[in-house]
């Protein structure tokens, strides 16, 4: 399961609706992908549709769509999000991770 904080709840229901998505219908898709300083980095993006493979979850009132590679790097993952003066911007918590990097968008297992 995925994780979200209230703060980070808040943040996504903002930026959704700015984008034209619906926090109540529509979801956050998290993934993990090849690249960064410590060789995988995460992925976010809002999306309408469930493909076949996604795992689903809702916490906090937010609906997440995992793809089935992804949700092993995943589990038990919690997305906080940040305003701190080194930039603003959603931080997961995870802890599968052996390693970060500085600006904790890349990690490595």
């Amino acid at each position: 399961m995925i994780k979200v904080s209230e703060i980070a709840k808040k943040k996504v229901v903002e930026l959704m609706t700015e984008d034209g998505f619906n926090a109540t219908t529509d979801y956050v898709r998290v993934g993990v992908k090849s690249g960064g300083c410590s060789g995988l980095s995460y992925d976010l993006k809002f999306d309408r549709e469930q493909q076949e493979e996604d795992k689903v979850f809702e916490d906090n009132g937010v609906r997440i769509i995992v793809d089935k590679k992804s949700f092993l790097y995943l589990i038990g993952t919690t997305l906080e999000y940040s305003g701190g003066l080194n930039g603003a911007g959603f931080v997961f918590n995870n802890p599968n991770a052996n390693r970060t990097c500085g600006c904790g968008e890349s990690f490595s297992l």
